[in-house]
């Protein structure tokens, strides 16, 4: 007790007496410094996390003449919190918490650091359930919320933080589907779902329980299923249930989830100037389609390939040196240029490609991230001087990118 004491003390300073931690009843799990990915444009910001048995404590550096001091940002409950780890290969070593006061993206500095966190979490949250169980046990009448299917639709919207998808991911309005732009359609934050919206499909306000009953911007959805009231009529251009969905209105996180392959790539088609970047999946549902989507997140593709009858091949030596893992598919007198990120994902999309092209029956395979992995265990396995041979064959694989 006297250990455990010593070093709630010792937060209790480092906090500069702003936090009421010291008590017998809470016990300092694990503390250190952390990135934080912004929501807005994923930038990282050097942050300081404090993981109690009962809270997690994110704080942020105050400027002091001696010693180091953090102020609190944000307080999250560890009832309630939730805990993912991020497959994102753009974004390594990094993962989610969220939780009913504040959802944060956040990046270790190593592989190693990653991997302590994740684990005292996961075991701080385990221990609370256990000890939740065990009250259950002995109150045998359940408060009415805990009575709510945990899969009831819409059951925390509003009472807890919401996971902000990042403005950089998505080109175009999550509801109305109209591209953004600087000057007269700009990106906001539905503060209910997390949503990016343009203004005008975020024109209401309704008190988030989260946010301690403040009113806060929300989008027409949110504020419908809130309120209880229905908004404006929609622009005849908006989604809405009596008009007929357009083959392009998958929306690219769902189709990403259950791909054949996804990634960023730079494109051009066949005499055209220059280069695009732009979001492609291949989805399972659809094995012989290319969508072409501007970001990850947005919910409408900007348009879609039919691939049978395509051929693929590496380009003539005269043709696109200006950048690396160049490969492009063929049709009568149709051409595409494709340049992804590395040598791998220029593998894996020529060899869906291909298979796409001719007709064949396609299987999800390992996502880069395994295959790297795989190949690393068996050149360990090999010895040192075996090379690798042939990339491993396709098996079930989870989403890319």
């Amino acid at each position: 007790m006297g250990e455990r004491m010593h070093k709630l003390l010792k937060v209790y300073e480092l906090l500069g007496g702003e936090e009421d931690i010291v008590s017998p009843a809470n016990e300092l799990i694990k503390e250190g410094h952390i990135l934080k990915l912004s929501a807005k444009n994923g930038t990282t910001q050097d942050r300081y996390l404090i993981l109690f048995n009962d809270r997690l404590l994110y704080c942020v550096p105050k400027l002091r003449l001696l010693g180091q001091k953090f102020s609190v940002r944000a307080c999250i409950d560890v009832d309630g919190l939730e805990l993912k780890e991020s497959s994102n290969l753009n974004l390594p070593r990094t993962f989610l918490v969220s939780g009913k006061q504040r959802s944060l993206e956040l990046q270790a500095r190593t592989e190693e650091e990653k991997k302590d966190w994740i684990q005292a979490i996961h075991a701080t949250l385990m221990k609370h359930e256990r000890t939740l169980e065990t009250f259950r046990l002995f109150n045998s009448t359940h408060r009415e919320e805990d009575d709510t299917p945990p899969s009831s639709p819409n059951v925390d919207l509003g009472k807890r933080a919401p996971t902000p998808i990042r403005e950089k991911e998505v080109t175009m309005c999550m509801r109305c589907q109209e591209p953004f732009n600087p000057i007269t359609k700009r990106r906001h934050h539905c503060k209910a779902c997390g949503h990016v919206v343009c203004g005008k499909c975020s024109e209401f306000r309704a008190r988030l329980v989260y946010d301690n009953n403040r009113s806060n911007r929300v989008c027409l959805d949110c504020y419908t299923t809130l309120c209880g009231a229905q908004g404006p009529s929609p622009s005849p251009g908006q989604n809405t249930p009596q008009r007929r969905r357009s083959i392009l209105e998958k929306q690219a996180s769902v189709a990403a989830e259950n791909s054949l392959v996804c990634s960023f790539m730079h494109y051009m088609e066949k005499g055209a100037k220059g280069w695009h970047k732009a979001w492609f999946v291949v989805p399972e549902s659809e094995p012989l389609v290319l969508y072409i989507y501007g970001a990850p997140q947005d919910v409408k593709a900007q348009r879609s390939l039919p691939l049978i009858g395509f051929e693929v091949g590496a380009p003539e030596a005269n043709e696109h040196k200006e950048r690396r893992h160049v490969f492009k598919i063929t049709q009568s007198h149709l051409a595409w240029y494709f340049s992804p990120e590395t040598e791998e994902l220029q593998r894996r999309w020529m060899e869906v490609l291909a298979r796409a092209g001719r007709g064949d029956e396609l299987q999800a395979g390992p996502s880069v991230l395994e295959s790297r992995e795989e190949d690393e265990a068996a050149a360990a396995a090999a010895g040192p001087s075996l090379e690798l041979e042939a990339p491993p064959s396709m098996s079930k694989q989870g989403p890319q990118g």
